[in-house]
């Protein structure tokens, strides 16, 4: 009960302050991202800055920061409820990211988007040079923009998002790939869905933690980096706080906010970046415990919106502090971290609002009205983990200021001797140069211009910040205090900053959000255009028959769903001896152009083609006895060239071609049996392709016998007149026979 009255009188006071103070106009987001893996050469450059330097693990990133990924790196942005995985080559900027909208610019190479999680009052947008996509469902995107920035690819593995370009709008499903040129969504082409490839492939392995998080239990989902807390600690019960978690292989002596650094990011200030990989989220949610004889991170309510905040601690020893160094007595910053149920107040300005939801989203406070009324009176507070053997942490000013690792350089304070010391929110020091960029190395820098590209965007980012040096004179005259979002608004770059090339589409050109894009048309042109394969930005051509559909109507658009493409029918053997007109070519489509048949294109050309017959099975009748076959007239050996009469048939059943005329024959040369056969009808000026040659077979005693569908009082049929004998010697015999009188 003391501890509880304790931190409600802290937080009445803190009120009061900000009170007296006048309420500030503007907060600060309540959520920010996460640099959460480098693999390679990965490059920041902060927000209004020049300069890129290597990235670091934990970095928190925010409006205006950009990132560029070598050859063969990697990295991954942890925003909330979604994942944003960079390939290599890829140039990426935060345009927007408050509690609101989270707005990406991407200029070039690819991003693998994982959304978890989308609140209904959030938006997720990604701006290229050719359009805006808005992910409107959880689910996974891959996004791409080629390396000269004229073609965005976009595909919807699971989810829904909305394209938007200048005057059309489209609402893209999953299962297909679209890849767009031009700012009016009007060029397009259906690509084949990419395969999971390596980058994919390790997307997937990252999202592991993300899926079965057992810290998801004792945690709010906002709280960002929550997943890597399970492989690096435990989970236990604490009598006092409820559950904590323990981190595994520390030292002993260790304590929280020792192994990192101090950097200033706008527009919070002073802020931790701890070293560990699971250090960022017991760095700036939660509260710290000191449980026996080890720490213990505590969470905030599991339910409700966690709150983001630089660094929970409190600095000690006021601006007079001194350490003693083998060098004599320099300038010192201490500070420690703050206990469960212990008030943070804020360095930046905020609104009361802001400052009740920030300390109730990281610990447990009981629920307190609090009126207007100031109170002017001083309240001493004892803080739990101040009387911690090794909890005050102290590093010389210039290693704080310089952003360089604490745990080298950090000194042992006794008790005594900081316990009546001032508490302070922020230690009285301006920043500099260094603590803008940090202690990292110069990193690699993105190809010429990549970041001066246009993109459309759906929503309005803010004003590009001013920059550190434009800053840098009002952060002097108030040391530790960061500007205001007014007061840096009015503030001019002092140089050409790197401000990005956003085109806004107002509402009279954005369009109705449609159906997805309708199966492009392929006039010759487009195809054409296809047929020289076009690469994307991983070196693969484009498919063949995948064309650019021609100019759509202004909006509004009402572009109607893909239509299935025509299949062509399956090959039917010909039916020898009716000749008929040649067939219209099948219509071609993008998936159907190149799958004809060269054979086909060939016969186009012919003067005279012939319509194959489709085998068709007799309908189920009563089983009949089969005629005798009728006497055969007799016949000349050699009579004239005409059209033979089709044998006499069954009248219920259609005449089926016998199994040895499946295949057209070329023409042979006459036996000696027959010098001058008939000539064939209408035979063809010209040999047919070699494809539809048949392979030559062995003379055999009788022809084949007639395929199984053919009903069983179906008569033989008999070797029609008028076609090159391919059985000369057995022709002549029966022709003989048939001469000889009857007895």
């Amino acid at each position: 009960m003391q501890i509880k009255a304790r931190c409600v009188v802290s937080l009445i006071a803190g009120i009061a302050i900000l009170a007296f103070s006048g309420w500030a106009g503007a907060d600060p987001p309540a959520r920010v991202a996460r640099l959460g893996y480098v693999n390679g050469g990965v490059s920041l450059s902060p927000a209004g800055e020049n300069d890129w330097d290597q990235a670091t693990i934990n970095r928190p990133l925010t409006s205006g920061d950009r990132l560029w990924t070598d050859a063969g790196a990697r990295a991954e942005i942890q925003i909330g409820g979604a994942t944003v995985r960079m390939n290599a080559a890829t140039s990426t900027s935060i345009l927007n990211l408050d509690d609101r909208i989270a707005q990406l610019q991407l200029t070039q190479g690819m991003l693998n988007v994982r959304v978890r999680r989308l609140d209904p009052d959030q938006a997720f947008e990604v701006d290229t040079p050719n359009l805006a996509f808005t992910l409107r469902k959880p689910g996974e995107y891959r996004i791409t923009v080629d390396p000269d920035g004229n073609a965005t690819s976009i595909f919807v593995r699971q989810g829904q998002g909305e394209i938007n370009g200048e005057g059309a709008a489209y609402t893209i499903d999953s299962r297909q790939a679209y890849r767009f040129t031009g700012t009016g969504l009007r060029d397009y082409q259906l690509i084949a869905a990419p395969r999971p490839d390596e980058f994919d492939r390790w997307a997937s392995a990252r999202d592991g933690p993300y899926d079965r998080p057992s810290a998801a239990r004792y945690v709010s989902p906002d709280v960002v980096g929550y997943q890597d807390l399970d492989a690096n600690g435990s989970w236990l019960d604490d009598a006092r706080y409820g559950k904590a978690w323990v981190p595994s292989h520390v030292a002993a002596d260790w304590a929280p906010y020792r192994d990192g650094h101090w950097a200033w990011v706008d527009p919070w200030g002073w802020t931790w970046i701890d070293d560990a990989p699971w250090g960022f989220a017991v760095s700036h949610y939660g509260r710290w415990a000191h449980l026996r004889d080890r720490w213990g991170w505590v969470p905030g309510p599991v339910r409700g919106r966690a709150y983001y905040a630089p660094a929970l601690v409190a600095f000690v020893g006021g601006s007079n502090f001194e350490l003693s160094l083998s060098g004599g007595r320099v300038g010192g910053i201490a500070w420690f971290p703050l206990a469960p149920r212990e008030v943070y107040r804020p360095a930046y300005p905020v609104s009361r609002g802001y400052y009740q939801n920030v300390n109730r989203s990281n610990t447990v406070i009981s629920n307190i009205v609090i009126n207007n009324t100031y109170i002017n009176k001083t309240t001493n507070i004892v803080y739990a983990n101040r009387q911690v053997p090794g909890a005050i942490v102290a590093v010389p000013t210039t290693t704080f200021v310089q952003s360089q690792p604490v745990g080298r350089a950090a000194q042992r304070i006794p008790r005594d001797r900081i316990a009546s010391g001032p508490v302070a929110t922020s230690p009285a020091v301006a920043p500099t140069e260094k603590s803008i960029r940090g202690n990292a190395e110069a990193g690699g820098k993105p190809p010429a211009r990549v970041f001066e590209r246009q993109v459309i965007a759906r929503s309005a980012p803010p004003a590009a910040h001013p920059g550190f040096v434009a800053q840098q004179q009002l952060l002097a005259a108030q040391p530790g205090k960061p500007l205001d979002e007014a007061a840096r608004k009015e503030l001019k770059p002092a140089a050409a900053g790197p401000a990005p090339i956003v085109k806004v589409l107002t509402p009279s050109q954005e369009g109705r959000p449609t159906a997805r894009p309708a199966a492009p048309a392929t006039p010759s042109a487009a195809i054409a255009e296809s047929a020289r394969g076009r690469s994307d930005q991983r070196g693969n051509a484009a498919p063949r028959g995948q064309a650019t559909a021609p100019p759509m109507p202004a909006a509004p658009l009402r572009p109607s769903p893909p239509q299935p493409l025509p299949v062509p029918a399956p090959a039917v053997p010909e039916q020898r001896g009716r000749p008929v007109a040649v067939p219209p070519p099948v219509p071609t489509s993008p998936q159907n152009a190149q799958a004809a048949p060269p054979a086909a294109a060939e016969a186009r050309g012919r003067p005279e083609q012939r319509t194959p017959e489709p085998r068709i099975a007799p309908p189920a009748l009563s089983p009949v006895p089969a005629a005798p076959p009728e006497p055969r007239a007799r016949q000349a050996p050699h009579p004239p060239a005409a059209a033979p009469s089709p044998p006499a048939q069954h009248p219920a059943e259609p005449r089926l071609a016998p199994a040895h005329e499946a295949r057209p024959v070329p023409p042979r040369e006459a036996s000696p049996a027959h010098a001058a056969p008939p000539a064939p009808i209408a035979a063809p000026t010209r040999p047919a392709p070699p494809v539809r040659q048949a392979e030559p077979r062995p003379p055999v005693a009788a022809p084949p016998a007639r395929p199984p569908q053919a009903a069983p009082h179906v008569q033989e049929p008999r070797p029609e007149a008028g076609r090159p004998n391919e059985h000369g010697g057995d022709r002549q015999k029966r022709e003989e026979e048939n001469r000889k009188p009857e007895k």
